[in-house]
């Protein structure tokens, strides 16, 4: 098994990057999710409130990120380190650093609301759930945990269920995954403990709960085409109370620090007792 894919996220909710290769730390991989667009109140904003994100670029630079979209003019943005304010991502408070207000205000233009950027910056901290982790393991914007992993396989049978009721497939786009392993077998990932990458462990904590974002184009935020969730009804209904829903790839913690590459070869650390319980399908 090897890895297929890699991809980060540097602006919460806006468009992904394919690279074919990436850092990995302990808050997971270089640049991921690293700024986050929220109202004038710090409330975190995603694809779920607003589609039109998707059609936001963000590319890294040294000193922040280039942002562009549907061909304006791009901006630079850069952390304003003495303009501090608190985000809220879920539960969590993250006080972060903010950006130029000229910034904020063509945010707020092409996005068509009143909206701040934020950074997490180095002075900012916040930690993963220790509800499913045992130890303080550090995390940035991402919606719980370090990295999200997805398989090839998993999303050959959800579109093999798509296809056999008549409905458009999907991309591994709609799932927003930072690795894509190759492998064949559908739902292996349930079964595992973790895996191991170029000497990096990577713990399985926690499966991931899918909501609206995946029925949305990545590029345009439209609803209108292809949707999975009826699929994810079918064949991935979690039947733990502690996460409810439709369920599509594991959130990992990584232990360890070291360059990731598209190929790298990817161990299985341990197998659960049990895999992750699911509804009958219907």
């Amino acid at each position: 098994m090897k890895i297929a894919a890699l991809n980060i996220y540097p602006l919460k909710s806006a468009r992904g990057i394919a690279l074919t290769e990436s850092q990995c730390g302990l808050s997971g991989l270089a640049g991921d999710r690293i700024a986050v667009i929220t109202d004038p109140k710090g409330q975190f904003i995603t694809q779920r409130e607003l589609p039109a994100l998707a059609r936001l670029s963000a590319q890294l630079r040294d000193d922040g990120l280039v942002l562009d979209m549907d061909g304006e003019a791009p901006i630079a943005a850069t952390p304003q380190g003495a303009d501090r304010f608190n985000v809220t991502v879920w539960k969590d408070t993250v006080n972060a650093a903010g950006a130029a207000e000229t910034v904020n205000e063509k945010l707020s233009e092409w996005l068509g609301q009143p909206v701040r950027l934020a950074f997490f910056d180095q002075h900012a901290a916040r930690i993963a759930s220790t509800e499913w982790v045992e130890t303080e393991t550090p995390v940035s914007f991402a919606d719980g945990f370090q990295i999200l992993v997805t398989t090839t396989g998993s999303l050959a049978a959800l579109n093999a269920d798509l296809s056999s009721h008549g409905a458009e497939t999907v991309g591994m786009e709609r799932f927003r995954p930072n690795i894509v392993l190759d492998c064949e077998e559908p739902w292996a990932e349930d079964g595992w403990s973790g895996i191991e990458i170029v000497g990096i462990r990577l713990d399985f904590v926690k499966p991931c709960a899918r909501c609206i974002m995946t029925t949305q184009d990545q590029t345009t935020g439209s609803r209108d085409g292809a949707n999975p969730i009826p699929a994810m009804g079918r064949l991935r209904m979690s039947a733990d109370r502690r996460v409810p829903g439709p369920l599509f790839g594991w959130n990992a913690v990584p232990r360890g620090e070291g360059l990731l590459s598209v190929g790298d070869t990817v161990e299985i650390t341990g197998m659960r007792d049990e895999n992750w319980p699911l509804k009958k399908r219907r």
